[in-house]
């Protein structure tokens, strides 16, 4: 586990070196997201990085993986590879949050959010929604799972900075600047995940609660 005196911008320094020495020029965006571009990381928190470059065949990602492997804490890290021709080509409601979660390290992603239109905010949240009402369901009856509905709690919370931007035309990355943007039903929801883990008695209860939540959100005109 990383430590808790470990710096996450030293980290990006080498990892910005590393990046560097291996594909140089070609290299249009590097980014941060994640718990640790939100400022909300802990010690189990993984280092979700964001590289674009030129184009990307399958031979960069081999020496992508390599160059991981010599990083410290290289278990840690996760992330988003992509060319910049993909990318700029990508489905709009998944750039509304990859482009408003990522800290730009080198490069701006702020042509592609200039791309971005209300309905594609719609329906990236509608889509955010929808993958929580389903995973209920699933989980519910088949897996029941106390770790699959704490990711579904974190997808909700996710799915209401859409709320927020959708209201207020701003995006809102800590949860805990979120909390005041929202409906009384919202913040329960909010409030529940910020227990922690859900106990195993509590199961049912915290299922039921989030799936009512997920369905009067799908609901909604």
């Amino acid at each position: 586990d990383i430590r808790w005196d470990f710096s996450i911008e030293k980290w990006i320094k080498q990892y910005t070196a590393a990046v560097r020495e291996a594909f140089g020029d070609r290299i249009w965006f590097i980014g941060l997201q994640g718990s640790w571009g939100r400022e909300e990381a802990t010690f189990c928190s993984d280092i979700d990085m964001v590289l674009i470059l030129d184009a990307v065949t399958y031979r960069d990602l081999q020496e992508y993986r390599q160059l991981l492997e010599t990083l410290p804490f290289c278990e840690k890290i996760c992330g988003f590879v992509s060319g910049r021709k993909e990318l700029q080509r990508w489905d709009k409601s998944d750039l509304f949050w990859l482009c408003n979660d990522t800290v730009p390290i080198a490069g701006s992603l702020e042509d592609l959010l200039q791309k971005i239109e209300r309905s594609h905010v719609l329906q990236a949240v509608k889509t955010g929604v929808c993958s929580v009402y389903h995973g209920c369901v699933h989980n519910a009856v088949h897996e029941r799972s106390v770790s699959v509905l704490h990711s579904l709690y974190k997808t909700a919370a996710f799915a209401m900075r859409g709320f927020v931007f959708l209201d207020n035309g701003i995006f809102i990355k800590k949860q805990k600047d979120l909390f005041c943007y929202l409906a009384p039903e919202d913040r329960e929801i909010i409030t529940w995940r910020q227990q922690g883990n859900i106990a195993a008695d509590l199961f049912d209860t915290s299922s039921a609660m989030l799936l009512q939540w997920a369905s009067r959100w799908i609901q909604k005109d």
